[in-house]
């Protein structure tokens, strides 16, 4: 399915109602250029389930919140073994929901099985969602 959010608000309403497909043990590959739109994206997920507060977990790797969304940043990453030794990919599969940002540099780690959700920006506004 794809969707065109025309503004960062829009995006995190369209992750509001994916938010409701998702289950506890769900891994979601997020993919797009820097400022696509992949924390805007994880903002409308993380307020569907009663959360706030998400910041880009660049510089951390991992942020948590409310120990049910799980919001990883593998940028600076460069194998899925290097999210196995940081104890990153422990989470997976378990009672929470991980978004990851940049998964194709940590791809060996990853389960079988995620759902994808790519952002493309289009104009300074616009994004094309694909879910």
């Amino acid at each position: 399915m794809e969707i065109i959010s025309k503004s960062q608000k829009q995006t995190e309403d369209i992750a509001f109602e994916y938010a409701k497909t998702l289950n506890k043990g769900d891994v979601v590959i997020l993919s797009g250029d820097l400022g696509a739109g992949k924390t805007a994206f994880t903002k409308g997920v993380a307020r569907f389930f009663g959360l706030d507060g998400v910041t880009s977990p660049t510089y951390a790797y991992l942020n948590v919140y409310g120990d049910l969304l799980y919001h990883y940043d593998c940028y600076r990453l460069s194998c899925g073994e290097d999210a196995e030794r940081l104890g990153l990919t422990d989470y997976f599969g378990g009672d929470n929901v991980c978004l990851i940002e940049w998964a194709e540099n940590i791809s060996d780690a990853l389960p079988e099985k995620v759902k994808k959700v790519e952002i493309i920006k289009i104009s300074e506004n616009e994004r094309k969602i694909i879910l």
